[in-house]
């Protein structure tokens, strides 16, 4: 029997399949190599590159917690510098070199004869792997908006996950589609430079002020030279933020109800940021908050208040040829149109390629006919040698940072037992799995996605069945604990 090509398939060069890589080389494995499709690392911090990107939390906490960066700009760094933290890394532990750009993964399935993964790539030949590891993130899949006629429009058509950066916005007409987290960042930016913009809001998103500061020159050289403060920051950060996701959303009913301070605190910064009642009440979402992830900004609230920026919130009726026809009949002539649509997680990212296991089992189809459903966000039975790290109950709080930790740390204990008992595969029990599952329900029965008023919020939290199963419901200490600890009789071996 001819020995695999690899010993490790990674799909994806963002943050999980760099941190993947790097938890390999601590455990002594060099025979891997990464996919990813695009041309270069980085994942969503490569793709995207519109006008105001930045992280939407402290990058005190947005990085790896073995790799503190000293040299930050800002307390919410701008994408170029993540996408440049993601190379440091990847140079720094030496992980670049296996990486193949420009190669699609199109499936993957198990060959029970042989115990490897065959990989299939759109171009060329099948890889066959020990072990397969999907590291494809849960922002992968853009998602286009299902509207009448717009494919017929004849300007140009920008989806925020495929920038021009040579698009300038001055002296034209332009309509951003959306108001999610991205648009907050993108719209104010366009309102600079566009003659009239007009903004298509389907779902208001909650707002808050946006606490940045600028890290000088003494911040940077002191977090290099004793990384101490660096650590001592990143540890108040994260103790805030923990604290906010275990009584606003984790045990939002039996802690209390502390959500309202944070409506409070948005309201007040609509109301000193807008004056025309009937604009803020078009501003304001009927959904509680957290049900869909809050953002923050200084300027958005007040780019509607000038006098070439335009909301509409009574939907779109269909798209011509030169513009958009509004539900209540009006027309808004463009030159240009903004889709910031979001993400598709679910229909197209679980999984985001054909994943067949054992017997035959289809993941997707699995998923869809029975629930979404993973062991500690990383394995699923009948599916030997796969780890998923972007699966159902895998992501983390606000962090995908915390989620590599403790995934690594999973990687950790669950690659030495195998080391350990001298075996060549492992898969995770019905009997574990099925336990796992029945935890984060239990879990959820107390947070805000289930006791919470989050009906009207259009989250991509929910899977289509309604449940809330794209977050795993504790605290960073409780998942880095059970990433340790978890009993190793929860898998097979063999």
């Amino acid at each position: 029997m001819a020995a695999p090509e690899f010993d490790f398939v990674i799909v994806g060069a963002g943050f999980g399949g760099i941190g993947a890589a790097i938890e390999l080389r601590r455990l002594g494995y060099d025979n891997f190599v990464i996919l990813d499709r695009e041309d270069d690392l980085g994942g969503t911090w490569h793709v995207n590159h519109y006008p105001g990107l930045a992280v939407d939390v402290p990058t005190t906490t947005y990085s790896y917690s073995f790799e503190p960066n000293p040299n930050w700009s800002r307390l919410y760094t701008p994408g170029p510098e993540i996408k440049r933290y993601a190379a440091d890394v990847a140079d720094k532990y030496d992980v670049r070199d296996h990486m193949r750009f420009n190669t699609v993964v199109t499936g993957a399935r198990w060959d029970d004869e042989t115990n490897t993964w065959q990989v299939a790539l759109e171009s060329g030949d099948p890889l066959s792997t020990r072990f397969l590891i999907t590291a494809t993130g849960f922002l992968s899949q853009p998602r286009m908006p299902d509207i009448p006629g717009i494919t017929s429009f004849e300007g140009r058509v920008l989806h925020t996950t495929d920038w021009d950066d040579d698009y300038d916005a001055a002296g034209e007409r332009v309509a951003v589609i959306g108001t999610g987290a991205t648009a907050v960042q993108l719209i104010p930016e366009l309102a600079r430079r566009a003659a009239d913009l007009t903004v298509y809001q389907r779902t208001p998103i909650w707002v808050v002020p946006k606490i940045d500061v600028r890290f000088g020159a003494l911040a940077r050289r002191l977090f290099a030279r004793v990384p101490a403060t660096q650590r001592a920051v990143r540890a108040v950060t994260d103790g805030l933020y923990e604290f906010l996701v275990y009584v606003g959303v984790l045990r939002y009913d039996s802690v209390g109800r502390l959500n309202g301070a944070a409506r409070l605190l948005a309201g007040a910064h609509r109301f000193a940021s807008i004056r025309d009642r009937n604009l803020r009440r078009k501003l304001t979402p009927d959904y509680e908050f957290g049900c869909k992830r809050p953002t923050f900004s200084n300027s958005y609230y007040r780019t509607f208040t000038r006098p070439h920026v335009h909301l509409q919130a009574d939907g779109i009726d269909r798209v011509e040829a030169d513009g958009i026809v509004n539900a209540d009949g009006t027309k808004t002539v463009l030159d240009t149109l903004v889709l910031a649509t979001g993400f598709d997680l679910w229909e197209a990212n679980f999984p985001a390629i054909e994943v067949i296991g054992r017997d035959g089992r289809d993941l997707g189809k699995w998923w869809r006919d029975t629930r979404f459903q993973a062991y500690q966000g990383v394995t699923v039975p009948r599916f030997p040698n796969f780890l998923s790290l972007a699966s159902p109950y895998a992501f983390l709080g606000l962090n995908f940072f915390n989620t590599m930790d403790y995934q690594m740390r999973h990687m950790d204990r669950l690659f030495g037992e195998l080391k350990r008992r001298g075996a060549t595969t492992f898969e995770v029990t019905e009997k574990a799995n099925a336990r796992y599952l029945d935890q984060m329900t239990e879990l959820l029965g107390d947070s805000l996605f289930t006791v919470g008023d989050c009906a009207s919020a259009r989250s991509y939290y929910y899977n289509p069945a309604g449940e809330a199963t794209l977050l795993r419901p504790m605290t960073t200490r409780a998942a880095l604990r059970e990433a340790s600890t978890y009993p190793v009789t929860d898998y097979e071996f063999a």
